[in-house]
């Protein structure tokens, strides 16, 4: 049976905010910080120290999303008129940007408080990332946009706020997706074996999201006009450096600071 979605993004009709998209993407930064909060306290750290990272991944994740959707997407009319970038409100964010932005705060972040390598922390931040990923994606889907190409599946739905032709709810797969792999990274970093070598966990983590992104979007429409004909579109195009990098993370010879000392007795320390 095919569903009908018929939401108005507006919370309130007769209000410009708050929109169901910016509630869903706020809550996935909210979950994502007690997630990491919760494994800050697990490894003894100091949660206290969260506050001053979540600004910094806050602002790299806004910036990061929106430059990357003006200069990849459109460059050429955001060129022409710089200053339309600051006019967030307008939409426009690209999730590829978002992650750089991710990393680009933890590079910032670590240079100020070095306590903890930067990969270390990477390695429980994607976990966090993902759910905010997963929560961002429900708001899509709340949004009624980034929506699939014609489907006969029962589990299609009709976006009456773009028009009455059943789609994949390409929204849901991605997020159904990002939510799981962050469960999984979860639970790998309570195992510990992929966390003993720093950003090994990260790169998994990589593969697994941007792998499922590549995936998901063979269903959706494309976003933009020039993506028409392309054999891949911008989406899995500008997942394969995030590919490349998670397969070097993961598949690297483990630095011999970060290596476990097998030299007592033949027992690990």
């Amino acid at each position: 049976m095919t569903v009908v979605w018929d939401l108005n993004p507006q919370v309130f009709a007769a209000l410009p905010l708050p929109r169901w998209y910016g509630l869903w993407f706020a809550g996935g930064f909210a979950g994502g910080f007690f997630l990491l909060r919760s494994i800050f306290v697990r490894d003894g750290k100091e949660p206290a120290r969260l506050d001053k990272l979540l600004t910094y991944v806050v602002l790299g994740t806004i910036i990061g999303m929106r430059l990357g959707h003006c200069l990849l997407y459109d460059p050429m009319h955001y060129l022409k008129a710089p200053l339309e970038i600051l006019m967030v409100w307008q939409g426009g964010y690209a999730s590829h940007g978002g992650f750089a932005g991710v990393l680009a705060a933890i590079w910032l972040y670590t240079r100020k408080d070095p306590e903890h390598g930067g990969w270390w922390l990477a390695d429980r931040l994607c976990i966090a990332a993902m759910l905010a990923a997963g929560s961002i994606r429900i708001g899509n889907f709340f949004n009624s946009e980034m929506i699939g190409h014609p489907s006969n599946g029962p589990w299609a739905v009709v976006f009456k706020q773009i028009d009455e032709i059943p789609r994949h709810p390409t929204q849901l797969y991605e997020a159904v997706g990002y939510l799981t792999i962050s469960a999984l990274g979860y639970v790998l970093y309570r195992q510990g074996r992929f966390t003993q070598t720093p950003g090994r966990l990260c790169g998994l983590i990589m593969i697994l999201g941007f792998g499922w992104r590549t995936f998901t979007e063979f269903f959706k429409e494309d976003q933009v006009s020039f993506e028409a004909g392309m054999l891949l579109n911008m989406g899995q195009l500008l997942s394969v450096p995030f590919l490349l990098v998670g397969a070097w993370l993961l598949f690297r010879r483990a630095p011999s600071s970060s290596r476990p000392n097998t030299n007592v007795a033949g027992h690990t320390s």
